[in-house]
Order: structure tokens, then sequence, then C-alpha cells
């Protein structure tokens, strides 16, 4: 890509618009997807393409394309549609230019683990679930990537980056006299395919969850105090508030802007809520973001308050705020929008101990196996859960589904651990835009007067 700096530059002067940025990208991926025992898919593939977007007072037109050898004629055309856009005389926020060269951050390589070495350990731990009694059908899906792009603006920013990115889910269900129960769980990592290696132990826990599930009661609906593991809390954290802080959210609706007001108390002083990309190593980890604004860690809630939100330049613009470096774009083929990268709480001075002793009658939950949020309430399923009695946690429940007001349940956040995990397995959808690399996580976190429902 570097060779063509020289035409990227050109084709991005003495342009009638008041901004105009490229990006060209190059990518390959290795997928390997398991149905029940046997391997059904095995797919490599690569690709490469560009999109241009162009701002002419206030409208906005995008192009993208796979043939890099018309630039500027892609230039052009985006320049023309941005012309036909009726504007409303908006501007971006303003932001440095940058040059610079950002290499991608690796472990074990995957690109350098042969087809062969991958199916034989994804192999084994189908064989590990199948194993397993009351097994019915099963799941495991595996993928590795990389992207290579070049970011360059009519401000004078060229940016060149590469990411590596690795991600495995597995899921298990099991079968008893017409009684279905799933278990399942996902890691990733940026760039090191160590992590897949190190799994079966988690695959076997999980297919003997799902029987065990079988077995299980299903909690009484009601009130309960609950305590969330990491990725339940992370989970939870990402879905019911991140995206409430996306600022686009929060532009385009009248009612959010009455509710997301700064400086509103949101939670106890013990409550601490960031956002990231400059926390290194995570699968939202990155240096500059897709419009080559640096990568920064911001503060959303800071002891209960809300203090901040995540923002383009765009968004930055129109509310007069700083640009966060959180407009991001799944790929090429779409124009960034403003999305989350590590999102967590931050973790308090309590051991899981501590948090446990004083709860006489509760619920723990871990994992997650679904949910929805509308505005500030929100549903979540627990992927497993536990009665908890005189601090301790006992027996195995089934179907624990947590329910409430988003800002009444973070106000209700009474301990937080000392114990901050990460979850990298997932990934996040938003305007067709899926899955999005991210992380989210929490310590372990204690929850008064939460709605539990059951059967």
């Amino acid at each position: 890509m570097d060779l063509m700096r020289n035409e990227i530059e050109a084709a991005l002067r003495g342009l009638d618009a008041e901004y105009v940025d490229l990006r060209l990208e190059e990518g390959d991926s290795t997928r390997l997807v398991y149905r029940g025992r046997e391997l059904e898919d095995v797919g490599r593939s690569r690709g490469r393409g560009g999109c241009v977007r162009a701002l002419a007072q206030g409208g906005w037109g995008f192009v993208c394309f796979n043939d890099w050898s018309s630039l500027q004629d892609q230039v052009h055309l985006a320049v023309q549609q941005a012309h036909r856009v009726p504007g409303d005389g908006r501007r971006l926020a303003p932001a440095a230019s940058v040059v610079d060269h950002v290499p991608p951050v690796l472990g074990r390589d995957p690109r350098a683990v042969p087809l062969a070495q991958k199916k034989e350990i994804l192999d084994s731990y189908n064989e590990l679930i199948w194993s397993t009694p009351d097994i019915q059908t099963s799941s495991i899906g595996y993928g590795d990537g990389s992207r290579r792009s070049v970011f360059a603006n009519s401000e004078g920013s060229y940016i060149e980056q590469e990411r590596v990115d690795v991600t495995l889910r597995v899921s298990a269900i099991a079968q008893h006299d017409g009684d279905i129960q799933q278990a399942s769980f996902s890691v990733g990592s940026l760039g090191d395919f160590t992590l897949v290696e190190g799994q079966a132990a988690a695959v076997a826990a999980t297919a003997r969850r799902a029987g065990e599930l079988l077995r299980a009661p299903y909690p009484q609906a009601r009130a309960y105090t609950v305590v969330l593991d990491p990725i339940l809390a992370g989970v939870f954290t990402h879905e019911a508030f991140g995206h409430l802080s996306e600022s686009d959210h929060v532009y385009e609706n009248p009612q959010m802007r009455d509710i997301m007001v700064l400086g509103k108390q949101f939670g106890p002083a013990h409550l601490n809520i960031v956002d990231g990309a400059a926390v290194g190593g995570l699968r939202g980890s990155y240096r500059y973001d897709d419009e080559g604004v640096p990568a920064t860690r911001t503060d959303l809630i800071r002891e209960g308050i809300l203090v901040g939100r995540l923002h383009s330049r765009e968004t930055a613009g129109l509310m007069g705020e700083l640009p966060t470096g959180n407009a991001r774009a799944i790929n090429y083929r779409f124009p960034p929008i403003v999305r989350m990268t590590n999102t967590f709480i931050e973790p308090g001075e309590m051991s899981l101990a501590e948090i446990l002793a004083d709860v006489d009658d509760g619920i723990y939950a871990c994992n997650w196996y679904g949910g929805t949020t509308s505005m500030e309430m929100f549903t979540f399923s627990a992927g497993e859960a536990y009665r908890i009695r005189q601090g301790r946690i006992e027996e195995l429940l089934r179907g624990a589904v947590l329910s409430g007001n988003l800002f009444q349940t973070l106000q209700n956040i009474d301990a937080i651990g000392n114990d901050l995990a990460m979850n990298q397995g997932g990934g996040c959808g938003k305007r067709g835009q899926s899955p999005l690399p991210v992380s989210n996580g929490s310590p372990h976190i204690r929850i008064r007067d939460c709605v539990v429902g059951g059967k």
C-alpha cells in the first residue's frame, strides 16, 4: 500500500468540499465451523477494497469500491454526492493531522499456525463435548483474520495500521425427556493463538454444565440481592449502559438528551465506568480510529456521576465536545459510526468472599445467554446461576433472567470487587455493522433488589 501514497495524497487535493477522507483495506481470514459431530465448514477468504467520505456544506457523500486503480474518480464521485445532499452546515470537531505506521500486536501469530493444526485442536474439543452424557448437539466456531488499512484525509493525515484478531465460541446443548438446556463460552484475543490452545478444561466444563442444567431447579421469581460475575457484569455494562453512552444515540433522541445529562448522579460514589481503545492489548484496542483520531481512555461515570460520552468527530462537533477516538467501521463497505471499544467497570477493594459474606439469601449469576435493552430498561439471561445462602454459593439454578431499570440498578450496586476481568470473545452489532471486535469487563459486583425471573 505504501507505493500508492503519492496517488492517494494527490487524489485528496484541490477538492470542492470541506473535508474528504479515504480508507483502503486488504485482509484475509480463516474459519472453521462444527455443527454436531461434523466439521461443517472450512474457509479461507481474501479481499480488498476502499471507501471515500466527503463533507460539503453539511451533506455527506460516501462511495465504496474494490478497484484501486481509479481513486481520483471515486473521490470526485463522493464529493458530487455530498453536494446533492441537503446539508445543515455542520462541521467536524477539529483533530490534529497524523502521519504514522502502526504494526500489529502479536503473540503467537494465528497466520503462522497450519490449518491442519487448528483443525486438530478443534477436533479434540468436539470429542470432549461428545464424550459427555446427555449431549444432543453442539457447535464450535473458530475464526482469525488480519486487516491492513491506510487512512488519509484532506487535512494531511496518512496512517497505516494492521491488526490480527482471533475468536473461539463453543456451545453444548443437552437433552433429556424433552427438556433442552444449553451452555456456552467464548474467548478471543488480539493476535495471539495461544488462548485457543488452552481451552480443553473450559470445553469439558461447558459440556458438563449443559447436562447439569437439565436437573437444576428454576429460581423463584422475585427480587434478590444478586452477585454478578465479571462476564455478566461486563455484558451488562456494555449492553445496558455503553450503548447509551454512544453520542449519536444521545444527539438523535430528545428523550436521551434529557436523560444523559453530564453531571447527573447515576450511581454510588464507588462506581466508575470507562471506555477506551487506549487500554492496550484487548480486542477493542487500537492506536487510531477510522477517522484517524488517536485512541483515548474516556471516563463515562466517575464516582457515580456521568462525566463523559463517546464521540466521532461529527458528533463531537454537533455537541460542542471533544472527539474520543470512537469512530469505527467494520470494513470499507461502511462509513465509521460511534462505537464502543473496551468498556468496563473499574475494580474496587472487596474480595469475592467479602462480597458474598453479607448475602443471606441471593443469586450468583454468571456468564450470559442473551438479552435485550430498550432505552433504560433491560432483560438479561444468565448462562448459569446459583443460590447464595448465608454467604455461600450453593445449588445450580437454570433459567435465571435479570430485568429492571438501568439507572435504578446502577444506584443499587452496593459492592464492587477487586478482581477485574475482561471478556474478549464477543462482537458488537449496530446499524448493520456486526460483529465489531470489542471487549467488556468488570470485577464481581453486588446489586440490591434486582428482579430475577424463573420458569
